[in-house]
């Protein structure tokens, strides 16, 4: 069993989002300069997130996105969830028919991670990933990272004009 990248990102990407939630919708282009992540899969991510009730688009100038509710209610599970992400440990997808159309020896054991890892997921909110030094001293990083990027930007179109 492994998460995929579909899965890291969209937990990355909502996690960015809580972060910056403060200073009201957070744009994809944005998250996407911090994180390294590209604007077409985010727009595909965003899009399931949505549709699960995650997250809130605003349109207009300033637009972009915003939790749907507080980061102590949203949880790493639903994230994965909502984009369809499978935490599935077994090698028969849960259907039972591993070995020869029957579950093999070690079927339930398998299931019985797939149900723990699920949980332990569970118990992880977005405010409870920020509350941690490790992670805010990254996002720290981050923006000061897409702060140069930014001012380097336009100090070479000031050049040009």
């Amino acid at each position: 069993m492994r998460l995929t990248t579909k899965g890291r990102y969209a937990v990355t990407a909502m996690l960015d989002l809580a972060i910056h939630a403060q200073h009201g919708p957070v744009s994809l282009n944005d998250i996407s300069g911090r994180q390294g992540i590209s604007l077409s899969y985010l727009e595909q991510l965003f899009a399931k997130l949505r549709r699960s009730g995650l997250v809130l688009s605003v349109r207009g100038p300033g637009g972009g996105y915003r939790l749907s509710r507080e980061d102590s209610e949203i949880n790493v599970a639903d994230i994965v969830d909502a984009v369809n992400e499978s935490m599935d440990a077994t090698r028969c997808n849960r259907r039972g028919d591993c070995q020869d159309g029957e579950p093999c020896l070690t079927h339930h054991l398998w299931l019985d991670l797939s149900d723990q890892i699920h949980d332990f997921l569970s118990n992880i909110t977005l405010a409870s990933l920020i509350e941690r030094k490790e992670i805010r001293s990254i996002a720290e990083r981050q923006d000061q990272s897409a702060g140069n990027r930014i001012a380097a930007l336009n100090s070479s179109e000031e050049e040009t004009a």
